[in-house]
Parts: C-alpha cells; sequence; structure tokens
C-alpha cells in the first residue's frame, strides 16, 4: 500500500504541509489552479533550518491591498472583532521571505474575509478533481465547526478570518492537490506536537493549543501532545488537514521510502530545525495499535452468578474483554482471578464496577501501553434451509491492507438457525462463513 507517513514532532501548519509534500515529490504545478483561481501566487524557495534543507512555502498576494496591520474587522453574531491571523509557524523578521517577495505582500493576514457559505461557493467553482473537491470542502467544515463551536456561534451565519483568507483557502486546496498528485491510499501521523506557551489571540490571550486545535483534536484519530518548545507548533489550519487525511501512529509503519523530504516552518528556532518531515513509501498491510490497560483483582468469594454478570455488564462501561481464571488462593481456597482490558480513559470507571460487584480490596493494573487488532466489518448473509431462509451475521478480520485472516460467523445467530431447523451450530457456522469467503 503506497503511504505517506507525516512526522508530527515539530507540528504542522498549512505551508509546512505544502513544502513537505512538494519536497516529497508532488509537482508544483498541480497547484496553478488555486493561483487561476485566487489572487495569490504560490512562492517556493529551499531554505536552511538548523542543518536540514527543506523546501519553504509562502502564499503571496498578486493583486490586492494590503491593509497594513494584518487584521480583518468582521462581525460574529453582531459584534465586530478585529482578528488577526497568527499561524503558530509564523514569520519572523529575519526570515528572508517574511514580507515581500518582488513587492508582493504575503497573504497571511490580508486578502478578503469570506464566510463559510462563500469559502464553499469559491471551493466548488473551482476546476478541481472531484476527490480534491471532497476533501477540501471536508476540511474546511472541520474548521469552520471548530471555530463556530469556540465563539459559539452558527457556523453559516459566522464570518471567520482562518477560514475565509486566501492564505488558508490556498494552504488546504493546494494540499489537496499535492495530496492527490502523490496518489497514496493511506496518510498517517505520528502524535502532533503542540508546543506550549501562550498565543496572543483577538479576543485575549490563550494557552497552547489554542480552543480551536483543541477543538478539532476531539474529532481527530490521533492524540496531540505538549512541547517540546513555548511556541504555537500545531495550527487550527494544519490540524483540520491532519484531521481529515491521516490516522495516528504513535511511531512510524515499516515503509519502503520511495521518497522524503521536509517543509520548513516560518521559524528559524535555536536549537531545533523547524521542520515537518514527509515520507512516502510501500507498507505491507498491518494491525492496528490500540492504546490499553489491564485491570485484574483476586477473589475467593464470589459466586458464579456475579461472576457471570461482570462479562455480562463490563462492556457497557467500556471493557474490551474480560477473562474470569480459576485458581488456588491463600489456604488453598478455590478463587478467581478476574482481568479486563479497556482503554486507559475508562479504567477508574471499570475498577470501581469491579470492587462494587465483587467486594474486592483492590485492583491491579498494569499498564500493558498497547494491543494490535485487527481492523473487523461484519456482513449479514442469508442461509436458506429447507426453503426457509436465516440470517447470519459473520465477522471478517483484515489487516489495514485489506488481506483477510478470519472469517467467523456469529455464535448466538448460529444457535438461533440451529434450534430452528435441527442442522448442528457448527455446520450453520461452516455454512455462513463459506459463503463469505466465497
Amino acid at each position: 500500500m503506497r503511504t505517506l507517513a507525516f512526522d508530527g514532532r515539530m507540528g504542522a501548519a498549512g505551508d509546512m504541509l505544502l513544502g513537505a509534500l512538494l519536497a516529497a515529490g508532488a509537482d508544483r504545478d498541480a497547484l496553478s489552479v488555486v493561483e487561476d483561481t485566487l489572487d495569490i501566487e504560490y512562492a517556493v524557495s529551499e531554505v536552511d533550518r538548523r542543518g536540514i534543507a527543506a523546501t519553504r512555502v509562502d502564499v503571496l498576494l498578486t493583486n490586492a491591498a494590503s491593509d497594513g496591520d494584518g487584521s480583518q474587522d468582521h462581525a460574529h453574531d453582531g459584534h465586530s472583532h478585529s482578528h488577526t491571523h497568527d499561524e503558530g509557524h509564523g514569520h519572523t523578521e529575519d526570515d528572508a521571505h517574511a514580507h515581500s517577495h518582488d513587492e508582493h505582500t504575503h497573504a497571511e493576514g490580508h486578502g478578503p474575509s469570506r464566510t463559510y457559505a462563500e469559502v464553499v461557493e469559491l471551493v466548488e467553482g473551482m476546476d478541481l478533481p472531484a476527490a480534491v473537491r471532497a476533501d477540501a470542502l471536508a476540511i474546511f467544515e472541520i474548521l469552520g465547526e471548530a471555530e463556530a463551536s469556540v465563539h459559539g456561534t452558527d457556523l453559516d451565519d459566522t464570518h471567520f478570518h482562518e477560514v475565509g483568507a486566501d492564505d488558508a483557502i490556498a494552504d488546504i486546496v493546494g494540499t489537496c492537490l499535492l495530496l492527490d498528485d502523490l496518489d497514496v491510499e493511506q496518510v498517517v501521523t505520528t502524535t502532533p506536537a503542540t508546543g506550549g506557551g501562550t498565543v496572543e489571540m483577538s479576543h485575549g490571550t490563550y494557552p497552547v493549543p489554542t480552543p480551536a486545535v483543541v477543538e478539532i483534536a476531539e474529532q481527530a484519530d490521533w492524540s496531540l501532545q505538549g512541547g517540546p518548545i513555548d511556541r504555537e507548533l500545531l495550527t487550527p489550519t494544519g490540524a483540520a488537514i491532519l484531521a481529515h487525511i491521516a490516522e495516528g501512529t504513535e511511531s512510524l509503519p515499516p515503509l519502503d521510502i520511495n521518497a522524503s523530504g521536509y517543509g520548513a516552518g516560518g521559524w528559524d528556532l535555536d536549537d531545533r530545525p523547524n521542520v515537518l518531515r514527509a515520507m512516502v513509501g510501500d507498507s505491507a498491510g498491518r494491525l492496528r495499535r490500540d492504546e490499553i490497560t489491564v485491570l485484574e483483582t483476586n477473589v475467593d468469594d464470589a459466586p458464579p452468578e456475579v461472576l457471570g454478570d461482570l462479562q455480562r455488564s463490563l462492556p457497557d462501561i467500556g471493557a474490551r474483554d474480560v477473562s474470569i481464571v480459576p485458581t488456588t488462593m491463600k489456604k488453598s481456597r478455590p478463587g478467581h482471578i478476574i482481568k479486563v482490558i479497556c482503554r486507559p480513559e475508562d479504567a477508574e470507571r471499570v475498577a470501581r464496577r469491579l470492587a462494587e460487584a465483587t467486594g474486592t480490596l483492590g485492583v491491579r493494573e498494569s499498564g500493558a501501553g498497547h494491543r494490535w487488532v485487527a481492523d473487523r466489518e461484519y456482513e449479514t448473509v442469508v442461509l436458506s434451509v429447507d426453503g426457509e431462509q436465516f440470517e447470519v451475521t459473520v465477522k471478517i478480520a483484515s489487516d489495514t491492507d485489506g488481506t483477510v485472516f478470519d472469517v467467523s460467523a456469529e455464535y448466538d445467530d448460529a444457535a438461533a438457525v440451529a434450534d430452528a431447523t435441527g442442522l448442528p451450530v457448527r455446520e450453520v457456522m461452516h455454512r455462513a462463513e463459506r459463503m463469505v469467503r466465497e
């Protein structure tokens, strides 16, 4: 499977994603459709970030007047606010590409502000491949919904500088075009770093990650981590793009790398390269990494009915798996070890239920860290027996490449068919599984 992997340890912003994709082999000419629609130009250059040669992309206005201070006045439900577009990987005075290129104005903080509906209309009017248009609109929706949630406003009725400005449109649509040009089947990212400290926004000083990034992360497949410096590293635009295109992974998957490159951020930091690394290569199908912890307790006085009820009820509050193992306890008394797999965030709730249900005085947590799990899907097949038809659900397990390695009929469905027809349960299961395999 052709895979694109981002290394998120220095966060991500729109300009860094553009640079990383170009450095990894995407065609610069793919961006021309945006330049044909907006009064902007993508200025691509090679820069040095602490000894790393990286691709820098600046979005420049080609036919628009600067508003002088980089701010836009717009309304939130009738209340006027001034928003300064402050990207976390923004420009510094010593960046050669910080403010102008051949008398062109940098688009960040300049240009028109549009509503979400106006952005949708603009993107739909671009000459884009259908898949690119769909991806871009999905990213704008993620970004717009996050901003609307933070401000307590309605998406369609509120002006958002971050959604509507030329540079955000150029970053998002441009990233989708370059991603389409690379023709990858899967995108993954290691845990994006947010940075730290505070950032100045129009409504005041806020801690990093910014409110919009937190909103976006709630919907994303990846987690957040703070640091490694007190700067804003993960911007709302970068977070929205990654939330739509990328699956989270704690470590890079095995890759037979074909191409790689670095996208440069605007800051040239003192102690580390401010870059986003992208790697493109072929990966074999793999199991998904599932974050878990394991809870255990020993009991010597729990009746069978209580133990059976635990296996029935614990999954309702977060248990992924419940095992009960007979054992011998002190003074040779028979007992049981109850072992529960759950997500770390569910551990306290599950442990309390164990204590309430069994009376145990302690629950051990042995942080297993993670487990490797197959992708699972369910297919319902229809069996015909003596002229009657019966439905049986079949579970199909596969890796991320779609390679199926297990097909298993659901026992309860097969048992119901067996009771109705007189066939052995095993025969019903074999018939259902064979229908899926064929």
